[in-house]
């Protein structure tokens, strides 16, 4: 068969069905997402604002929350449109373009997520030398990294996806353009492609978490030589990023670890990485970090002093 494509648009099935529940659904994606830009962006502005931008953990932090940003942006605003519109149609060509942004953006986070990981394992367990090797060139090569990784994981998704024959029926059960929902409209044997990607995303996706939760094991091991002040500061900030790596990674590995063909609830589970985690992460980071609270304060105080000069 040769690969044809006669599907000039998408119709997305939605999250949910009854237009009383996509009305409720409708002000409670739009309150998450206000939540989530009101969050994020008070963290990059605390950060970019005051000395935190000058250590590593806060650095990383601040892209950590553009990332969130910018992926929410990429879905949300889309799925909240479709809560309250008749028709959910998206164009071919824009749905490739959230396909390929949504895996760009979610890649660079997912790398960011591990150059955290390998910060708090520098300062935790080779803290003499800290200094020099968590140096803003080493952290810049890091965010550099984290976008190679995830253009080329995504480019490679977008290409895999674009070579598939979509001759008919066009309704994607799905709020967003996905790998996997879009393979269930392939018209030929997706067999060798949903090995391609889950070897591509969800098999990565295990390989990165079982490393973190690895290196995050060996930081808790040494943290017994430590004082209990020290201790329990280290606890708090490690504790923080083991839960926005759960809340990250255990989604994705559920959607992207299985077969596309099978039956299983991605669309509800997906809506915890492109919904809930972004909107928890800011809270996570704040309400457990003193020094995040305290320069928060300072920070908005002299906004606040500052317009009233």
């Amino acid at each position: 068969m040769e690969n044809q494509n006669n599907v000039t648009e998408f119709v997305f099935m939605g999250l949910c069905e009854g237009k009383h529940i996509e009305l409720l659904f409708f002000f409670l994606f739009l309150l998450c997402y206000m939540a989530v830009l009101m969050g994020n962006s008070t963290i990059l502005l605390t950060i970019t604002c005051s000395h935190l931008i000058q250590q590593p953990m806060y650095y990383f932090l601040c892209h950590l929350s553009l990332m969130d940003l910018c992926y929410t942006s990429t879905v949300v605003p889309r799925l909240i449109r479709d809560l309250a519109a008749t028709r959910k149609n998206i164009s071919y060509n824009n749905c490739m373009t959230q396909l390929f942004t949504a895996h760009l953006l979610g890649g660079v986070e997912m790398f960011i997520l591990v150059s955290m990981a390998f910060d708090r394992y520098i300062a935790i367990v080779k803290p003499l030398h800290y200094v020099v090797i968590m140096n803003r060139q080493r952290c810049n090569m890091l965010i550099v990294m984290a976008w190679v990784v995830g253009f080329w994981h995504s480019v490679a998704l977008l290409f895999m996806v674009l070579n598939l024959p979509f001759c008919g029926p066009n309704q994607i059960d799905h709020y967003v353009c996905d790998v996997k929902p879009l393979l269930k409209l392939v018209c030929k044997d997706i067999h060798f492609v949903s090995i391609l990607v889950i070897a591509n995303s969800g098999m990565v996706a295990v390989a990165i978490f079982l490393v973190l939760v690895a290196s995050y094991i060996f930081i808790l091991y040494n943290l017994k030589t430590y004082s209990s002040a020290g201790r329990h500061k280290a606890l708090s900030t490690c504790s923080s990023h083991i839960m926005v790596v759960v809340l990250f990674f255990g989604p994705c590995i559920y959607i992207y670890v299985l077969p596309a063909g099978s039956e299983n609830k991605d669309k509800e589970i997906s809506v915890f990485y492109t919904v809930i985690a972004p909107m928890l992460n800011p809270l996570i980071y704040t309400l457990r970090n003193v020094e995040m609270k305290i320069t928060m304060q300072k920070v908005w105080s002299q906004m606040a002093h500052s317009e009233l000069m």
